[in-house]
């Protein structure tokens, strides 16, 4: 592949992973904050992915994001638990009402 595409994808791919984290800095409800964290981490994957196939070894990076995806998957599953815990037990997700609980 011609580097424009590269540089393209590179764009593409911080693009993704700074809307996670902005997504991350801004929004206040668990579940929402899960979905940012879910942008951020498959952009994380992507660049994986597209490093590897600059290194000229894609192999390594789709198996590192095979990996990542099993983990990340595992990580959204006990987010969204713990979410539902926090709305049964506090009766909201906001975390700014939830932060002021106290034991």
């Amino acid at each position: 592949m011609s580097s424009d595409v590269w540089t393209i994808t590179l764009v593409a791919v911080f693009s993704l992973a700074a809307v996670g984290i902005y997504g991350l800095l801004i929004l206040r409800n668990l579940i929402k904050i899960v979905v940012a964290l879910q942008v951020f981490s498959k952009g994380a994957i992507l660049l994986m992915v597209t490093a590897g196939g600059i290194a000229g070894k894609p192999a390594i990076g789709q198996s590192l994001a095979i990996t990542v995806i099993v983990a990340d998957t595992i990580v959204t599953v006990m987010a969204l638990a713990l979410a539902i815990q926090v709305r049964r037990w506090c009766g909201t997700l906001d975390t700014r009402v939830i932060s002021t609980l106290k034991r």
